[in-house]
């Protein structure tokens, strides 16, 4: 098995060569499968459009208008700063040679003769039928999305400077040591902690971290937390079938190979999502009468949750199974132990806590329970199944993994909040008086068409803003306060792009 790179003719004098498009080897790659590749860089693109544009549609449509832009961007920007980061230091901690139980060194990932290299994971001893550059490519939409769904507890008043530096620092001391110490071949890698594709490292430490994190920022306005009806709950449907199908390459591409174990996990993702969502609106109907749009979403976010650990090493009954736990269970403490007083203290914005938490346990949990010795073989790991195989042991195998998941999760999720706010005096909650504005006040921009209401409410005039209409309300010296601060289109029957004083016609449909 050659390791090397390959060498390259650059003459492109050798046999059957032919000079458009295709280059000739002097050394045959041997290890080199194209079809494992091409499924490869594929799941990995779908990971990638999980993130931009799924989940960055999802929140421009899931938070108030006015925090469409802000909302979006959070996510948008880690994106690009993962990648930078991923390459330059962070792939190689997570998933290169070990330099401590729980981590890598770190090490660039730009060098050609690397790129080019197969790929392999040295300290689990595994090596793939594709370049080392497709893996490194993989892994970071993983780490990518990770970040972004922590974004959702910190939405509506993070300080996106806070942001940018939280970004980097929790990729680096939070999140490579989960990816390492569970894929890398780390110690829990070591004994037997079965995590499929991410449901400990991606799911319950985003959970962890964004409730943590909340609770060091503080909660938005009570304004925007009593009333935040959602901008656009089409757009969020749109971002949510995207996630939703995304989600066959987020399990479909972690066994490495186009396998007949993909093909399980493909399948068993979208069983247990949907037997998530039906168990979830079935809840709603009994409890509350209605079937709920946001609900059904929820309710299709803890099925994606809670089957990524299990995805390849279930059967299909274990995936109903699971969607069944994972539509009753988050449901229950969102909806009950979520309306607590203790919980109400800390403003986890979209519910991750609930939803990416509580899903992951409850699908780590399941996959002690329900894995079988078959799903493991062909996965290619030496588990001999869960409970349901006589394995009890990996019940109390999960159970630690999760334990030092959100063990290290709330630790180093404390000390970077600390860091950021005591040692880089940089706040890590915006001003009430931008909160009260919303995206014009912390991007100079806006979603839709209602500008002179917010840059009103900051008092300025100049530049590009001095284009009101003549006779505007912003011309007849409206005060800002008699407008709704940053409400949301739906507030009170106001439309926020009518003159202050005219009344949306909405307003006089009466709702039972």
């Amino acid at each position: 098995m050659s390791y090397g790179p390959p060498v390259y003719d650059p003459q492109g004098s050798g046999p059957g060569w032919t000079p458009y498009n295709t280059t000739y080897l002097q050394q045959p790659l041997d290890w080199w499968n194209p079809g494992q590749n091409a499924w490869q860089l594929t799941a990995g693109t779908l990971v990638g459009l999980q993130s931009i544009p799924g989940l960055v549609v999802l929140y421009a449509g899931w938070m108030k208008h006015k925090w469409s832009i802000n909302s979006a961007f959070m996510a948008f920007y880690a994106f690009a700063s993962v990648l930078i980061c991923w390459v330059l230091w962070a792939y190689r901690m997570g998933f290169g040679t070990q330099m401590l139980p729980l981590v890598g060194y770190p090490n660039i990932a730009v060098d050609i003769n690397y790129q080019l290299s197969q790929s392999s994971l040295p300290a689990t001893g595994f090596s793939q039928q594709f370049p080392q550059a497709t893996m490194v490519y993989f892994q970071f939409v993983f780490a990518a999305i990770t970040i972004i769904l922590i974004a959702g507890s910190f939405l509506g008043r993070m300080n996106f400077a806070a942001w940018m530096l939280f970004v980097p620092l929790w990729l680096t001391f939070s999140y490579t040591i989960g990816a390492f110490s569970i894929w890398g071949g780390g110690f829990l890698f070591q004994m037997g902690v079965i995590d499929y594709s991410g449901g400990y490292v991606i799911h319950l430490s985003s959970g962890t971290a964004g409730f943590v994190g909340a609770w060091w920022i503080g909660p938005r306005l009570d304004i925007d937390r009593i009333d935040a009806k959602p901008s656009n709950i089409t757009l969020m449907l749109v971002g949510a079938g995207i996630l939703w199908t995304g989600w066959n390459g987020f399990n479909g591409g972690d066994p490495y190979s186009a396998s007949p174990d993909a093909g399980v996990a493909v399948l068993n993702t979208n069983i247990c999502t949907a037997m998530s969502l039906l168990t979830w609106v079935t809840m709603d109907m009994i409890f509350f009468k209605r079937p709920s749009v946001i609900g059904a979403i929820q309710g299709m976010i803890t099925g994606l949750v809670a089957i990524t650990p299990a995805a390849g090493v279930v059967a299909g009954w274990g995936a109903i199974l699971l969607g069944l736990g994972s539509g009753t269970i988050p449901w229950i403490t969102m909806n009950v132990f979520g309306r607590t007083e203790f919980m109400r203290k800390v403003d986890d914005t979209l519910e991750v806590f609930h939803t990416h938490f509580v899903g992951a346990i409850v699908g780590g949990f399941g996959t002690g329970l329900w894995a079988t010795a078959e799903g493991c073989s062909s996965f290619g790991i030496s588990n001999p199944g869960g409970a349901i195989a006589g394995n009890g042991k990996q019940v109390w195998l999960q159970i630690v993994g999760a334990l030092f998941i959100i063990g290290w999760n709330v630790v180093w999720t404390s000390l970077i909040m600390m860091f950021i706010k005591f040692v880089c005096r940089v706040p890590l909650r915006m001003s009430d008086e931008m909160l009260e504005v919303g995206d014009y006040a912390i991007h100079g921009e806006e979603p839709y068409t209602f500008a002179h209401y917010n840059r009103s409410l900051l008092g300025g005039s100049g530049g590009r803003d001095q284009h009101h209409t003549k006779g505007s309300d912003s011309e007849k010296g409206s005060n800002p306060s008699e407008i709704l601060h940053g409400t949301d289109p739906h507030d009170r029957g106001q439309e926020i792009g009518a003159p202050a004083g005219m009344q949306d016609p909405r307003a006089e449909i009466k709702l039972d």
